[in-house]
């Protein structure tokens, strides 16, 4: 995204920036955090019968209402590696990469909006973790996998792209494999910080490339997570949740402190 896109924050300069230094460390430590609370749930706590049983509700509502895709989706699609390598690079990349840059840019360009956004994030990211303790959630890639963390149920058909086709990193094998929650499905934070991405910068791009870019990235972000058989549609329902936790915690908090 070219940075003329983006509109010259003069208007923000009315209130300080802060120290960046104190912003890397709040922001690595709050996601050390998270990460170590996030882990201690999940994989870490549940067999995988209790996960499979959460994925079978999931799937059966799904049903219930018509909308159970994901499988015929990744059909569509399996067949074309290079299309499906392509969408398992954006997984593992864009989640990580489009949210540093976000919350980069508001800082450098924007610091009158910065701490509210940073806020959102940070709170959308931390309301996540009641999903994770309460709904430990097989993600579709592992149904039929077996093994310490995969379910029993091979007609489900599910590929796990990553794993077989290549990507970053697989979830699957190695130190990922044990290091992280294994069930943390239920939201899906790659959809919440796609959208977070999309709310914090929408007013602040001008190029209508750009505009069309931002808005089109979390429903890009939809397609990867199911494609790839990462998560459930409906995953990113409860990411939109957290996400909506996470702004009216940051809204209420930015009032308060106005009022001091």
């Amino acid at each position: 995204m070219a940075l003329s896109a983006l509109k010259p924050g003069a208007a923000s300069k009315s209130r300080t920036r802060p120290r960046w230094y104190l912003e890397l460390a709040v922001i690595g430590a709050f996601y050390g955090i998270y990460s170590w609370v996030r882990n201690q749930f999940g994989s870490a706590a549940v067999g995988p019968a209790e996960a499979q049983a959460n994925a079978l509700l999931v799937i059966d509502w799904e049903r219930s209402i018509g909308l159970y895709f994901e499988r015929d989706l990744q059909d569509l699609f399996i067949g074309w590696v290079s299309f499906i390598q392509f969408w398992n690079l954006f997984y593992g990349l864009f989640h990580f990469a489009v949210t540093a840059f976000t919350l980069i840019w508001l800082y450098w360009r924007f610091p009158r909006h910065y701490p509210f956004w940073r806020n959102t994030g940070l709170l959308t990211t931390g309301s996540a973790l009641l999903g994770f303790a309460l709904f430990p959630l097989m993600p579709p890639r592992l149904l039929s996998v077996g093994g310490r963390y995969g379910g029993d149920l091979p007609e489900t058909g599910y590929v796990d792209t990553v794993h077989e086709m290549g990507g970053l990193w697989s979830f699957t094998e190695g130190a990922a494999e044990t290091l992280s929650n294994q069930y943390a499905a239920m939201p899906s934070l790659h959809f919440a910080w796609a959208m977070w991405c999309f709310l914090a910068l929408r007013k602040h791009l001008v190029h209508p490339a750009a505009k069309w870019a931002i808005a089109a990235y979390p429903w890009l972000t939809l397609f990867a997570i199911v494609v790839t058989a990462n998560h459930y549609w409906i995953d990113a329902v409860g990411g939109l949740g957290a996400l909506g936790l996470g702004w009216v915690g940051a809204r209420g908090f930015h009032k308060w402190r106005e009022r001091e």
